[in-house]
């Protein structure tokens, strides 16, 4: 019972995923975003705080809780419908889906036009989600990106 239910949460022991290319690729891609953001919209980084605590809760713990809910309970739980796991362009329903309730849940604390910013890193996340069967790589994904955001933020 305990097996299934961390098998169905993604918490599984992952394999080297971070050996893959396709994640080399999305850790060098979001750096590659960082740069161009600083260099050709230096408004787009907005003020963050400079406090530790809410920088580590927004770089780590928000994270772990989004991916927990949605690509490891909500993903997890379509994907294992047949419906979930049919792709178009390469992308499950299961991961469509959630990326747009993710997209959705950030329009309570954020602009639209944030809220349609984090769909792709979002599909991204579940690619991986799928990939692997694990919310591991999702997470370190999810915590790098926001880190990379929010320390550029917070240097700028």
């Amino acid at each position: 019972m305990l097996k299934e239910l961390i098998a169905h949460l993604g918490l599984a022991v992952c394999p080297s995923f971070y050996r893959d290319r396709q994640f080399v690729l999305a850790l060098g891609g979001a750096a590659a975003l960082w740069w161009l953001l600083w260099v050709t919209a230096p408004g787009f980084f907005g003020r963050t705080p400079h406090q530790v605590g809410l920088l580590l809760s927004l770089i780590l713990w928000q994270p772990l809780l989004e991916e927990l809910l949605f690509r490891g309970v909500i993903q997890g739980q379509m994907g294992m419908q047949s419906w979930g796991r049919i792709k178009h362009f390469g992308v499950s329903r299961a991961n469509l889906l959630t990326s747009i309730l993710f997209a959705l849940a950030h329009l309570i604390y954020h602009s639209p036009l944030w809220a349609l910013a984090v769909v792709v890193p979002s599909l991204i996340f579940g690619h991986f989600r799928d990939r692997y069967a694990s919310i591991y790589p999702s997470l370190a994904l999810h915590a790098y990106y926001n880190a990379g955001y929010f320390l550029i933020a917070v240097v700028r």
